[in-house]
């Protein structure tokens, strides 16, 4: 089939980089000049493991190319997928600007019949509206919603735990199919639906992952007013088959493009509704507070930061990306720079990122030794698979105090005392 992608971004990229690797002719429009003409060099704007090899190679099978051309774009395809980007509003509620826009130049520039499928993550009834918009009878928006996870979009996109269609005709999700080819399987739910509940589906998904998270950092804070080891409590609770281990890892609050969105684009919509989503509310509340679990800490220990350097292991909101947006790490930064305190990050991919912001406000090292010199004290917020080994007990040597603040509890508090450090954990006694 011939594929248009409208975004190029995460969502965008990776989508229009897997279909064509499933056989598929894809053509990505951007409207952003420059973006364009470093995809067709090959030259990918953020990190994804994985991605960069696939762009190149449907590159060069002649499967993925590049345009900046609207109506070029909406000519291509037998299907239109709406990928363009969802920013929060002021409010919290998602700016829908863009998909509207998008919606708009396919109605537009469509003479034939056409597919636009809006992959971004939208708020019920967008689809909805986006059919009010297109007017061209043409064209029949599918509300097909992503559930990819940074650092593992690739995996996620190739072996999905569902696929979800909401959409109107027979003909729709019949092409749908006919689209993800190679991926469907037997064992892999085909939901087929309405727009609103596909729509709310991708909401549900996020929201309820970011409760998990809110309230095992909610357990750990409690764990350490009493006392108790929230590893062995969040062990255990793993163990109920209807709890599940996963998303139970305390840590400084979850970040990214994704759940911080969701979660207050959800609460937005249903005050739109004259409901208030209480519980949503508090999951964005103690996650906003957790940001700044490790520097109440680190103000318990350090009354005056005056001349002192911290050190700071990862800068993304978590491995295996380059994303800082909603990032722990930056509440930190900021708030160590407030007091008179100095930072030194590191981090194996997001160093250009932050510097963006930064500039010289803070020093950046390009490895683990030499992040320390200096330091007096460790502060991990990303658990990289590089800070797991770290020779602490070497590290030391050119520190000025050895402490460290595990916020993700990567570390058994016992062997980091062994090397000579100071410990402090996020609910471990």
């Amino acid at each position: 089939m011939k594929i248009s992608i409208f975004g190029s971004g995460y969502v965008g990229l990776v989508t229009g980089a897997c279909l064509a690797n499933l056989g598929h002719q894809v053509l990505c429009v951007d409207i952003d000049a420059e973006k364009v003409a470093n995809l067709r060099e090959g030259k990918i704007p953020f990190f994804e493991p994985g991605l960069k090899e696939l762009v190149k190679k449907n590159r060069e099978k002649n499967r993925l190319s590049f345009s900046t051309d609207v109506e070029e774009g909406v000519g291509f395809g037998e299907v239109v997928f709406n990928c363009v980007g969802t920013p929060s509003d002021s409010n919290g509620a998602a700016n829908l600007n863009f998909v509207f826009s998008v919606a708009k130049n396919v109605g537009k520039f469509a003479k034939e019949d056409k597919l636009l499928i809006n992959k971004s993550t939208v708020p019920p009834g967008t689809a909805r509206k986006c059919q009010e918009l297109v007017k061209n009878s043409r064209v029949e928006v599918v509300s097909n919603p992503e559930f990819l996870a940074e650092g593992k979009a690739i995996h996620d996109f190739q072996h999905p735990d569902k696929i979800v269609v909401g959409a109107k005709s027979i003909n729709a999700f019949s092409l749908l199919r006919k689209v993800y080819t190679g991926r469907v399987r037997t064992y892999i739910p085909f939901l087929e639906t309405d727009w609103e509940t596909a729509e709310m589906i991708k909401y549900a998904n996020n929201s309820f992952l970011a409760t998990k998270v809110s309230f095992i950092n909610e357990i750990a804070n409690i764990c350490d007013c009493v006392g108790a080891d929230v590893r062995i409590v969040s062990q255990a609770m793993g163990m109920d088959y209807r709890i599940s281990p996963k998303f139970l890892n305390p840590g400084v609050g979850y970040g990214g493009s994704c759940f911080p969105k969701d979660v207050r684009a959800l609460i937005q919509r249903a005050e739109e509704g004259n409901y208030k989503a209480q519980l949503l509310q508090q999951v964005d509340l103690v996650n906003e507070k957790q940001k700044s679990l490790l520097f109440t800490k680190l103000k318990e220990k350090y009354s005056d930061f005056n001349g002192m350097i911290f050190t700071i292991w990862g800068l993304s909101f978590k491995p295996k990306t380059s994303d800082i947006r909603e990032a722990p790490s930056l509440v930190l930064i900021n708030q160590i720079l407030e007091n008179g305190g100095r930072a030194k990050v590191y981090d194996p991919i997001a160093i250009k990122e932050v510097k963006e912001i930064f500039n010289e406000k803070i020093q950046y090292a390009n490895s683990l030794a030499d992040s320390v010199k200096n330091s007096s004290a460790i502060i991990l917020v990303t658990e990289w698979d590089e800070f797991r080994n770290a020779p602490f007990l070497e590290l030391g040597k050119s520190m000025k105090e050895k402490v460290l603040f595990d916020g993700r509890n990567i570390y058994e508090p016992e062997l980091i005392k062994e090397e000579g450090f100071e410990y402090y954990g996020v609910g471990r006694r």
